[in-house]
């Protein structure tokens, strides 16, 4: 397509996400419910369909030397299918809160004034590879009684294009416009020019991938962007705590998985429990192929023990402190305590999340109180940090922005507060 060409998609596009965007503030409960249930159904019958759709990109990746682990986040698999149609079928069954009011104070002049909750509009999602990424965007959008056009990698044409299909026909059958949900047909990057530079259509761009991506739309973005670039997370153990628990949490919040931007990249170790805890927990790191690179600190009491002293530990550079590896490589440093603990973490963090192992109380409500993180805390993994997990029934990402949005974003990130005042003819003197 010519670059006149997807301009001129991109304007008709937004401006029936906006005509679109009106009727979905103004449905009902139970019409937007209804949509949800049929998409499920119709994710249901359509496996054969969908995995034809997937094979189709799978090959064509394949072909073009797309490496492993994409191949993987682009595989659409039966229990993928069943995934996301359970949570469409989960948010179907979570209340409403569009129209909620909240707040509502009697004020000395007789007016009684409270928030209204509200959708945003119409939101523009950009992300790469996972084609599940389109229903869960298309579900959030249903529920949260907003439009959406979607701009999916192109690596996932076929499969997102038959995911949408599914979405109208879902929309229609529950009367509800099939442009509340589009997704970008064409897989030319001036499309994703365009739609960030749409503020007359476009109310918030949400980027769901690799930090170049997410970068470039926030450089570029001429609309609001919900985002996060980083997942430099932490766990601190603390003195006093429980060791066994310390060990079991700092394991399963850098081991569970690697890639997601909520495993923990550094381990932070109050001094006087070091010597007790970092043998223990280095022995499972090394055991699952955990690289440690480590301060002078760490590194020593580690050689020092006769269980640890053959494990291989590097010497933790400045740039370790900042990084996020998503992969078996974790950071340690012992500190003297909580406050140089959290000083750690707000200086080097990407401020997404943190936690803290730890008996006692006080400590635990500085860290909660001073960590500037969007999730923070307490004997708890940081996988846990993650929509579904939260109880958001869903989510379309993380943000570590402070305004609007922060941590994962479900349904009342998607929406907005206005005021609302009920008076009785009362007039201001």
């Amino acid at each position: 397509m010519t670059d006149h060409n997807i301009t001129k998609l991109m304007q008709s596009m937004g401006s029936m996400a906006k005509t679109a965007a009106a009727q979905m503030a103004r449905a009902q409960a139970a019409t937007k419910n209804a949509a949800l249930s049929s998409l499920a159904a119709l994710l249901r019958q359509n496996m054969a369909q969908l995995a034809a759709a997937n094979q189709q990109d799978l090959a064509r990746a394949a072909s073009s030397g797309l490496a492993g682990p994409m191949l993987d986040r682009l595989k659409l698999t039966p229990k993928d299918i069943e995934t996301v149609a359970i949570g469409c079928e989960q948010l179907a069954a979570m209340p409403d809160v569009i129209g909620e009011i909240i707040g509502m104070k009697q004020q000395p002049s007789g007016i009684r004034v409270g928030q209204m909750r509200v959708p945003i509009g119409v939101f523009g999602m950009i992300y790469e590879s996972r084609p599940n990424v389109t229903i869960e965007a298309a579900s959030l959008a249903i529920k949260s009684g907003n439009a959406c056009i979607l701009r999916g990698g192109s690596e996932a044409i076929d499969s997102n294009k038959a995911l949408a299909a599914l979405v109208a026909q879902a929309l229609i059958s529950a009367g509800l416009p099939a442009n509340a949900v589009q997704l970008v047909p064409t897989t030319d990057r001036e499309a994703v020019g365009q739609l960030i530079t749409m503020p007359q259509y476009v109310d918030v761009i949400i980027p769901r991938g690799g930090k170049g991506l997410i970068e470039r739309i926030s450089r570029d973005a001429k609309v609001p962007v919900i985002k996060h670039l980083d997942g430099n997370c932490h766990v601190y153990v603390d003195d006093p705590c429980d060791i066994a628990m310390a060990v079991k949490v700092a394991d399963n919040s850098k081991t569970q998985k690697y890639s997601p931007c909520n495993a923990a990249e550094g381990l932070l170790v109050a001094r006087d429990v070091a010597e007790t805890f970092l043998p223990k927990i280095a022995v499972i790191y090394a055991e699952k192929g955990v690289e440690i690179r480590a301060d002078e600190s760490a590194a020593h009491i580690l050689r020092a023990q006769p269980a640890t002293k053959n494990i291989v530990v590097k010497a933790a550079t400045e740039h370790d402190w900042y990084e996020e590896y998503l992969a078996p490589i974790i950071s340690i440093k012992v500190v003297e305590g909580v406050d140089e603990a959290i000083a750690h973490i707000n200086e080097y963090s990407s401020h997404h999340t943190d936690a803290i192992i730890t008996t006692n109380h006080l400590h635990a409500q500085k860290f909660l109180r001073e960590v500037d993180s969007a999730s923070v805390m307490v004997n708890a993994s940081t996988r846990f940090a993650d929509g579904f997990e939260f109880g958001l029934g869903a989510e379309i990402g993380i943000s570590t922005d402070k305004f609007h949005a922060r941590g994962p974003v479900g349904i009342e990130g998607l929406t907005s507060l206005k005021y609302v005042v009920l008076g009785d003819g009362e007039v201001r003197e």
